[in-house]
C-alpha cells in the first residue's frame, strides 16, 4: 500500500518523503521520481524521526511489521507500538497538518464474543479489549490503534484507517494475503479452511489513505475494504481465471488448529515460518466480513471490481517469476 501511496502522491506533483529500512521497494531499475526523497532509518529512533518530520505536513504511517508470525514475538511490540508512539510523538512536535495511522482489520475482530453474535458484519463502531484479539501482531497493532486515538484526543490531526486483506500487484514483500493466493496458485496448499474474509486492491487501499487525510473525521477509523467472499469462493474465482486445479478438500478447525500449533512449535525451534501462523486460524474461526460503507460514503471511495485485482495478482507474480505451474488467463 505504501508503494503505490507514493506513486499516487508522486503523480500528482507532492514532494514526497519516504523513511524505510530498507531500499524502497519497486521493481528492478525503476528510479524514484525527482519528486519522492528516501530516507533509510527505523521508526524507533527518535532522531531519525525528528529529522525526518523536518518540513512535512502531513504524515502516512504504514510502517509495520504485518506478519502474523515472528522468532521474535517482541518485535511487533517494539515496532507496532513502541515504534507508532515515536512517530506519534515527533509529528505532534513537528505540528503536522494531518497524521494518517494504518491500523488492521483483524483488531477489529473479538474473538472472545459469543457465537451468535460473530457471523455479523463488523463496522467501525466495535469495542473491546486487547484480550479479545489474537496473538502478538495483532495485539501489538491494538495497542498501537488506542495510541492514536489517544493521541487525536490530545490534538493531533489524525485519521485511522483499517485496511482489510489488501491483494493486487507491486507486493514485492510478500505479505500473508499474497503469500496465500501464491500458495494455492503454486499447488503446494492442498487443503484449507474455510472461512470469510474481506479483500481490497492495494491501489484502492492506497487511495483510501490519500481520501482519508482530504475528507476524513478526525479521531474517527474507517475500513478500506471491498468484497466480503469465503475462501471457498476465492479458489473457484482463481481456477476460473487461470484453469489451474485448486484444492477441494477442506479441513475442519480443531485440524486446523492443531496443525497450526504443531507447525508454530516447529518453528520457533527452527526460526523458519510456520505454514499456518496459530493467530491466523484463530482469526479464521468465524467470519471477518465487515461493513464498509463509512468510508464508501464519508471519504467518497470506490474499488475496481475484485476479478481485476486478482488476475493483476497472478500477472504480477508471473512476471516476477514467481509462480510454478502456469496460468491460462484469458481476456
Amino acid at each position: 500500500m505504501g508503494r503505490h501511496l507514493v506513486s499516487l502522491l508522486s503523480a500528482r506533483g507532492e514532494r514526497v518523503r519516504i523513511l524505510d529500512l530498507r531500499d524502497w521497494p519497486s521493481a528492478p531499475a525503476t528510479p524514484l521520481p525527482a519528486n519522492v526523497e528516501l530516507r533509510q532509518g527505523s521508526i524507533r529512533d527518535r532522531a531519525v524521526l525528528a529529522r525526518a518530520m523536518n518540513g512535512v505536513t502531513r504524515v502516512f504511517h504504514l510502517a509495520a511489521n504485518p506478519n502474523l508470525w515472528a522468532a521474535d514475538p517482541n518485535t511487533f511490540h517494539e515496532v507496532n507500538y513502541e515504534g507508532t508512539c515515536r512517530v506519534l510523538e515527533a509529528a505532534a512536535n513537528a505540528n503536522v497538518a494531518r497524521f494518517v495511522y494504518t491500523s488492521t482489520e483483524s483488531i477489529l475482530k473479538n474473538i472472545n464474543a459469543p457465537r451468535s453474535s460473530q457471523n455479523a458484519l463488523i463496522d467501525e463502531n466495535v469495542r473491546h479489549g486487547v484480550e479479545d484479539v489474537p496473538g502478538p501482531y495483532c495485539r501489538s497493532k491494538f495497542r498501537a490503534e488506542e495510541a492514536a486515538k489517544a493521541a487525536a484526543d490530545h490534538g493531533l490531526p489524525l485519521v485511522i484507517v483499517n485496511p482489510t486483506m489488501p491483494i493486487g500487484p507491486g507486493d514485492f514483500l510478500l505479505t500473508p494475503p499474497t503469500k496465500m493466493i501464491l500458495g494455492f496458485l503454486n499447488g503446494t496448499t492442498p487443503a484449507y479452511l474455510n472461512c470469510d474474509f474481506n479483500l481490497v486492491d492495494g491501489r484502492d487501499a492506497a487511495l483510501g489513505h490519500l481520501l482519508a487525510a482530504e475528507h476524513g473525521r478526525v479521531g474517527e477509523r474507517y475500513i478500506l475494504g471491498h468484497e466480503n467472499l469465503s475462501l471457498g469462493r476465492l479458489l473457484e474465482m482463481l481456477e476460473r481465471l487461470t484453469q489451474l486445479p485448486m484444492p477441494k478438500r477442506r479441513v475442519p478447525y480443531w485440524l486446523a488448529y492443531v496443525s497450526a500449533l504443531v507447525s508454530e512449535s516447529l518453528a520457533n525451534i527452527t526460526k523458519k515460518p510456520p505454514l499456518a501462523p496459530l493467530t491466523g486460524v484463530r482469526l479464521a474461526r468465524s467470519s471477518m466480513a465487515f461493513d464498509c460503507s463509512k468510508a464508501q460514503k464519508e471519504l467518497h471511495w470506490q474499488c475496481r471490481p475484485l476479478e481485476q485485482s486478482l488476475r493483476d495478482t497472478i500477472v504480477d507474480l508471473r512476471q516476477r517469476g514467481l509462480l510454478r505451474r502456469s496460468p491460462v488467463l484469458g481476456d
